[in-house]
């Protein structure tokens, strides 16, 4: 993998800069008064648009290239599964949080009345 950083390609980078200073200047624009203020539509519209075709139309190819065999190496296994296993104990711990939160809400008496 020619030219990744932190395991990830140039297009990864070139798009988290145009989204950082997409919203810098959302922020910016934002803050402007009169017909500029509505311009944050048409940048936001224009980041799509470049996103979408960085997307759509990448310069490598899916394939790799005919008689070169590839090797399919899973390096992130252990890392995976320590991630389900603390994502699952948050979702128990909440779930008990919840439950606990629900059944040991007040339940206040009625005013009796008085004659």
């Amino acid at each position: 993998m020619a030219g990744a950083v932190l395991g990830v390609g140039a297009g990864v980078f070139i798009l988290a800069l145009l989204w950082v200073l997409v919203l810098l200047l959302c922020v910016l624009l934002s803050r402007a008064s009169g017909v500029a203020r509505f311009s944050v539509i048409f940048v936001f519209l224009a980041a799509l648009v470049i996103t979408a075709v960085l997307l759509l139309f990448p310069r490598a190819s899916e394939f790799p290239a005919p008689g070169v065999e590839m090797k399919i190496v899973d390096t992130f296994f252990i890392g995976r599964y320590i991630l389900l296993a603390v994502l699952s104990a948050v979702f128990l711990g909440s779930l008990f949080l919840l439950l606990t939160h629900h059944v040991l809400e007040p339940v206040y008496a009625k005013p009796l009345r008085s004659y």
